[in-house]
This record gives structure tokens, sequence and C-alpha cells, in this order.
């Protein structure tokens, strides 16, 4: 059976004009994407960035501006869901608590799901780092607004 599975992230940048991305691993795959991740059955979208932020690397987030929602279809890499993808400009209130690193899928551990944090800089950032697809698109547009 198919099903929608909204999911919801959000743009990071930081003074140094670096990006925040999310290197992580589940089901055997690496992949790279831009934090955040599913809502919860009755939750916002702001909300439920705000909670994936703070779940995923204790910082607390402002939303800002909407960038993009994915509007063609998109079949999940994991499982038979049709992905809605929402991505925001977000700004940081609090520090980011857990250690940042500087490799890309440098885990320190081998137990899934494993996810790290790195800056990245938009000087040189490619969208060939990120794994799927509608990240790519959202980058892009997310360019135009920098």
């Amino acid at each position: 059976m198919s099903y929608f599975n909204i999911r919801v992230y959000g743009f990071l940048v930081n003074d140094k004009a670096e990006l925040l991305i999310s290197d992580e691993k589940e089901y055997g795959m690496l992949f790279s994407k831009f934090p955040g991740g599913g809502l919860e059955l009755g939750e916002g979208l702001v909300d439920g960035l705000k909670r994936e932020f703070q779940e995923e690397c204790g910082a607390i987030i402002e939303v800002h501006e909407h960038i993009h929602t994915t509007d063609t279809y998109v079949q999940s890499a994991f499982n038979d869901s049709q992905v809605i993808a929402v991505y925001y400009k977000v700004k940081l209130l609090s520090p980011i608590l857990y250690p940042i690193k500087t490799k890309k899928f440098d885990f320190g551990s081998d137990q899934e799901p494993l996810q790290a944090f790195r800056w990245v800089s938009l000087e040189t950032f490619n969208e060939r780092e990120l794994t799927f697809e509608i990240d790519k698109q959202a980058l892009n547009k997310f360019l135009m607004t920098i």
C-alpha cells in the first residue's frame, strides 16, 4: 500500500557562510542531506522542523522563509511511500550541542542509524555531494535566495 511521507528540512547557514549538512547511514545506505526529517501525526511543518533540529543536534532554531516544496512525484529510497518535502531557511537560536565533524560520514560508531553533522562552505559546496534529487532541487532554489 502506498502512502504519503511528509518531510521537512532546514537550510542553516552560519556566520562563515557555511551550510549545515547531515551525513547519515540507515538501512545500510550512506546519504548526505539537509537537517530535518519526517513529520509526526498531528504536527505542523514549523513545529516538526523545530523538533527535528532539537532531536538531531540539540539546537533551537527559528524558522524563516519557505524555500521549496516538491512538486513532482518522488518515490522514497527506503519504502513505497511518496515523499513530499518542504524546505525552509532557518536561524540558529542556541548552540548546536553535538560535535560538528569535518569529514564526510565521520560517525565514530557503526550501530545504525548513524548521523553526523558538518559545515560546508557555500562557495565550494556542490549539489553532487547531496544524495537525493529533491535536496539538489531545493539547494538550487535556496542558492537563488542568497
